[in-house]
């Protein structure tokens, strides 16, 4: 590292007060209990509680937090946490929990199975994009005792098994949310978990500081003294901190993706693509279905058409990732590759706008749209501004307009723009992550629906089908036919199956240890003595 870059980070390090924390390892010497991680958060996130924010960033650092039933491992079986064991009856209706039973909130509080009521029966219907599909399918939840929960189907549902991760039901504590306006409670901003780690502080702009939970129920654990999530907004910032050792993580989009290439070659640390299995997001390009032109299948088909998907894997995403074919990713089950091709051509991109009789105007421009850039580092910034030019090719002015976390979130909710570059996770399958999306009962003004309005009464019919299905075959079926509509419609334009690098210091131990990854509790994490 040359000098001047050294110090131009210490001065940046300087105005955002990172210099005041502990920078690097603090370990406790031959052992493994002890020491504080440091990490990056970008951006940072608008608050700290995942039940109502499913920003990447949020869920990342709630993740140590909060926790849920389960956790997953990389074939997507369920693993124990809050919930020591289950039991499913043999009809697939009844789901049985046993809680563990020493578990306290941050505050002292124990934490029963009436907690866990509350947050899926009023906490979660109110906040969460998937709270209604998933559990709305219940004839009934209840608690025979206080660490025996009983979920009641109305009639099987194959994947629910699956809706016990800390993004699906991260359990919040009723004492503190019952009786007020869940959306404002302080708490947001201060959470009490049940996690490994709670919240020492928080300065914005700067830092979120974690440290152990003593009274965790799990013995021994956690290893680690702390975590401090630093906010770094510049990108060449972040991979300097990495490579300096002022931060010994990184992960999702925090590099740019020719510095992860650099860094994941260096001695000291490692690289892995590991620990997304969960997730399998698609980047795509969400399309408000509601307005003219953009309500004409057409028009979308020509989007698909206009964007060379390639040049986005191999020269902005620097090949970290596959070229999507429509809704489902091809890691998730029951994906579907014979579904209509989009080949980039900008001759039939332009034969499809004429068909719609969107003539070009004396400055060669067909329509208008507005497309916000989330702030999400600079792949995103550079993937806008690529459609911006690719669409500007076939006739259509695509407009730019930065936003913060918080408008971001409060436009895309209110269904408040034409086009929206994000990327959406499939949990493991269609049911959960996938339908989500594409069902007319979903479009709702609640981020990661279906916001861009899609309204298609037989994918409606096969994806309630294929929910309830319990005859493999049958709901790949299903599922198959259900792809082939969607793409047929183009409601979204799917560009990229991404995976992200997660680079670490080597000294970190079972950093990565199930399918969802660096969202985990970490309380296993260690430093190698």
């Amino acid at each position: 590292m040359q000098k001047r870059d050294f110090n131009k980070f210490l001065m940046a390090a300087g105005a955002m007060g990172l210099l005041d924390l502990n920078l690097g390892i603090t370990l406790a010497h031959g052992q493994t209990r002890g020491g504080t991680l440091n990490s990056i958060v970008q951006p940072e996130p608008p608050i700290l509680n995942l039940a109502i924010s499913q920003l990447t960033p949020t869920q990342m650092v709630a993740g140590k937090i909060f926790l849920s039933l389960l956790t997953y491992d990389t074939n997507l079986k369920p693993l124990p946490s809050l919930a020591k064991s289950w039991t499913i009856s043999p009809d697939g209706k009844t789901y049985t929990f046993n809680l563990e039973r020493n578990v306290k909130w941050h505050d002292g509080k124990p934490l029963t199975a009436d907690d866990v009521l509350y947050t899926v029966k009023e906490f979660l219907p109110v906040t969460h994009p998937r709270a209604k599909a998933l559990f709305g399918r219940c004839e009934s939840i209840t608690a025979p005792d206080p660490y025996t929960v009983v979920f009641k189907l109305q009639q099987p549902f194959a994947p629910f098994i699956g809706a016990f991760d800390i993004s699906n039901l991260p359990v919040m504590p009723k004492h503190v949310y019952a009786g007020t306006d869940v959306t404002k409670n302080p708490a947001n901003l201060a959470p009490i978990g049940s996690g490994p780690f709670k919240l020492k502080e928080w300065v914005r702009g700067s830092h979120i500081h974690l440290v152990r939970n003593d009274e965790y129920f799990k013995p021994g654990l956690p290893y680690l003294d702390a975590i401090i999530y630093r906010v770094v907004p510049d990108g060449a910032s972040r991979a300097l901190a990495l490579e300096n050792g002022t931060v010994q993580l990184t992960q999702w989009t925090d590099l740019e993706l020719f510095d992860a290439q650099r860094l994941g070659k260096k001695s000291n640390l490692a690289v892995t693509t590991k620990g997304y299995e969960y997730f399998a997001p698609i980047m795509w390009l969400e399309i408000n279905n509601r307005t003219a032109p953009l309500n004409d299948k057409r028009f979308r088909q020509a989007v698909m058409h206009a964007i060379d998907r390639n040049f986005i894997k191999d020269k902005i995403l620097y090949g970290f990732g596959k070229v999507a074919t429509g809704p489902v990713n091809s890691k998730t089950k029951y994906y579907e590759p014979n579904v209509r091709k989009y080949d980039f051509s900008i001759e039939k991109a332009k034969a499809l706008l004429d068909e719609m009789g969107l003539k070009p105007d004396d400055k060669g421009i067909r329509a208008r749209v507005k497309l916000p850039v989330s702030p999400y580092g600079e792949m995103v910034q550079r993937s806008c501004e690529y459609i911006r030019q690719c669409l500007a090719k076939v006739g259509i002015a695509v407009t730019l307009e930065s936003t913060d976390p918080g408008s971001y979130t409060q436009r895309i909710s209110n269904w408040d723009y034409d086009m929206n570059l994000s990327w959406l996770y499939q949990f493991g399958d269609p049911a959960l992550g996938v339908t989500r999306n594409y069902v007319s009962s979903n479009i709702r003004k609640i981020l990661f629906t279906n916001t861009v309005g899609y309204s298609n009464p037989e994918v409606d019919r096969i994806a309630e089908a294929a929910a309830v299905e319990i005859d493999e075959a049958k709901r790949g079926a299903l599922y198959s036919q259900m792809q082939k509509l969607i793409v047929e419609d183009v409601p979204i334009a799917w560009l990229v199956e991404m995976e992200f690098p997660t680079i670490y210091d080597k000294r970190i131990q079972n950093l990565v240890t199930t399918a969802i990854g660096i969202h985990e509790s970490f309380d296993t994490v260690s430093f190698k003595a």
